[in-house]
């Protein structure tokens, strides 16, 4: 991967939820007790500009689904220097309320998505309320908005769509969702968005209980380990881990973003 410059990776926190561990695994968990969600937007920056990976969820839409809204996402971007306006790529892993909401966020931007995945949120799917409910549909309506203006593109299965940067579609959690592959000075990080909500989900193979296809996210398990250079190279979409084993960019950013492509402290 000689001829390949790296990026830089960041995850910047921006929601918070507090919950036991039986709700985050399929069938429960024996051993219940703690096991809280932290919500992140991803920031890949490098040789060919800046990406962006999900959008987050509203400060309103938080409050209404008992989600802790600790900043809005365009804040942690800017004290980064990543000015939302001028971002021309965001990437949707999938719809959920949480990971494509502040499209408006992101003027300039085109948004790629999955096939499956906008079929999915505008589908006979959505008739269902034990599939809908983690969709809002003011999202997916301003997704269909933007189809309109041309500003969306559309990917079907895995596509490089810049130099050391690739889409995959892992479906799973949802019909389309999609993980990003992002060559960094330590190898192939990939951002595995709700693929593996935590390190445990796919370490013990043990599914998310939020899921559309449990076989196919089952499978996704050995798909991230395939993309990325290592285990370690995985991240998973929700893990307060993450923050406690990548480093902040600078002091003041302790526990609000972490740097994902330097090595984890894993000791």
């Amino acid at each position: 991967m000689d001829d390949l410059e790296p990026y830089e990776i960041y995850a910047i926190r921006y929601g918070h939820l507090e919950r036991n561990a039986s709700a985050n695994f399929l069938g429960g968990d024996p051993h219940d007790g703690p096991m809280p969600l932290d919500y992140f937007v991803w920031a890949i920056t490098g040789p060919v500009g800046t990406f962006i990976l999900d959008t987050g969820f509203q400060s309103d839409v938080g409050a209404r689904r008992g989600r802790e809204f600790l900043a809005d996402p365009a804040q942690g971007l800017q004290r980064l220097g990543i000015q939302p306006a001028q971002v021309e790529d965001v990437i949707i892993s999938h719809m959920h309320y949480d990971h494509g909401g502040n499209l408006d966020m992101f003027p300039k931007a085109r948004f790629h998505i999955q096939d499956d995945e906008m079929a999915f949120a505008t589908g006979r799917h959505m008739c269902h309320g034990a599939l809908n409910h983690s969709f809002e549909a003011a999202d997916v309506m301003n997704m269909v908005d933007h189809v309109f203006q041309g500003r969306v593109r559309f990917h079907d299965g895995d596509e490089e769509i810049a130099p050391g940067i690739t889409l995959h579609r892992i479906g799973g959690h949802t019909m389309g969702l999609q993980v990003m592959r992002v060559w960094t000075r330590r190898g192939w990080v990939v951002l595995a968005s709700d693929a593996a909500h935590f390190y445990a989900n796919m370490e013990e193979g043990r599914p998310y209980p939020v899921v559309f296809n449990t076989a196919e996210m089952l499978e996704g398990f050995a798909t991230l380990r395939r993309l990325a250079s290592s285990a370690d190279h995985i991240i998973p979409g929700h893990a307060p881990l993450v923050l406690a084993r990548y480093p902040a960019p600078s002091a003041d950013l302790q526990g609000i973003v972490a740097r994902l492509d330097i090595s984890p402290n894993v000791a």
